[in-house]
């Protein structure tokens, strides 16, 4: 006899897997194809290079063109040093929220949707319904677009994608972009009693930080007060996150690198922050370092990007939503998130989930039962739309 889950029962089930970034998806990937394969729906697991981790995509009902793809990452944020009350990998319920990592952000969407596997079967869908659970969304969005890659080759096109990220049931129409770099500076070593003798790695790098800061400090300055991007900030970010250099106090430092990202409002293009950047680098810096040295340098690489989701007049993913929700209104993210991946596909897409993303991240990460029940409507809804 095939398993059978209640929407929270499977939120319990999804969130007791450590699936942390840094680790292994495959149990849950495997639980998740298990648990499909009892009702006779195939699944298709999508790996990484070291077959460490997998996207699953899987199919109820026919496979023909006009169904609705379900996205969400199996992924959730590290819980190191954080001062949880609970095992943050067992769901305690209390006071009408559920704990645990990833009840908001963003296991409780996709187990909902599992959960309610038996009910799409027997309604008869007549469209599909596609599951899309992605591995490695809170390092960079890295493992979605070798499934949507699958999706566009080997699939009938979808009518709409609807992206689970905590919205507490919002319509959102639009996020920002994201492009991760790292910035490696090389000066020259010398004795910090002779500055002019070396070139210090370090406080050029903290120039170069400065310059970013000045960048996003003017964008602020010039923000749209009517934006719908929410919650703040309205406007382009810029931020840097590490930075490591310097060997001791008294040398100077020869290496210094830092990582830092442009999140970027839908519309702008953040390689024009990149070329100001450059353009600090190559004619306010370099030229003094290199008078000192010709090894000195300023190297600057990509490590990620994700496009921003844009809206659409009159999209596809927007309507439905709007009708299963019964909301008019749709706003935008300041997060980045996988919609803008699949839009870029082609697909019409939204995001539309249960949970705060304010709650996202942080010790005690909960989801109110009533976003659950909301969750279990609109899927129930979208069932009947399909049937």
């Amino acid at each position: 006899m095939a398993s059978r889950y209640t929407p929270v029962e499977m939120i319990e089930k999804l969130v007791s897997f450590d699936t942390v970034s840094r680790n292994s998806n495959l149990e849950l990937i495997d639980f998740v194809a298990d648990y499909l394969a009892e009702y006779d729906i195939p699944s298709e697991k999508i790996y990484n290079d070291d077959g460490t981790k997998a996207n699953l995509f899987a199919t109820v009902g026919p496979n023909v063109e006009g169904g609705i793809v379900l996205s969400g990452h199996t992924d959730v944020v590290p819980v190191d040093g954080q001062p949880w009350d609970t095992d943050p990998f067992t769901v305690v319920e209390k006071d009408g929220k559920l704990y645990g990592r990833g009840t908001a952000d963003m296991k409780s969407f996709s187990a909902i949707g599992l959960s309610l596997v038996p009910e799409m079967l027997e309604a008869g869908l007549k469209k599909p319904m596609h599951f899309a659970l992605s591995y490695d969304e809170e390092i960079g969005c890295l493992g979605s677009p070798r499934m949507i890659d699958q999706i566009v080759e080997k699939h009938p096109k979808p009518r709409a994608v609807v992206v689970g990220e905590p919205t507490m049931m919002e319509i959102v129409t639009a996020h920002k972009g994201i492009v991760g770099l790292m910035t490696k500076v090389t000066g020259l070593e010398a004795h910090s009693s002779l500055v002019e003798d070396g070139v210090s790695a370090v406080m050029t790098a903290a120039k170069l930080v400065n310059f970013i800061g000045d960048m996003m400090a003017e964008n602020k300055a010039k923000a749209d007060p009517n934006s719908l991007y929410l919650p703040s900030p309205n406007y382009t970010t810029l931020h840097v996150g590490v930075i490591n250099g310097g060997t001791a106090m008294n040398i100077i430092s020869r290496e210094c690198e830092f990582v830092w990202d442009i999140r970027y409002v839908a519309g702008e293009d953040p390689q024009d922050y990149i070329d100001r950047f450059e353009k600090y680098c190559q004619e306010e810096l370099l030229p003094a370092m290199k008078a000192v040295s010709p090894v000195c340098n300023i190297e600057t690489t990509l490590r990620s990007g994700t496009p921003a989701l844009q809206p659409e007049e009159n999209g596809e993913a927007e309507m439905l939503c709007k009708s299963l929700t019964g909301k008019n209104s749709t706003t935008f993210v300041s997060y980045a998130a996988e919609a803008g991946q699949f839009q870029e596909a082609g697909m019409s897409t939204v995001i539309c989930g249960p949970g705060s993303i304010g709650i996202a991240h942080q010790p005690n990460e909960y989801i109110e039962l009533d976003q659950v029940n909301q969750s279990v409507d609109f899927f129930k809804k979208l069932i009947k739309e399909l049937s």
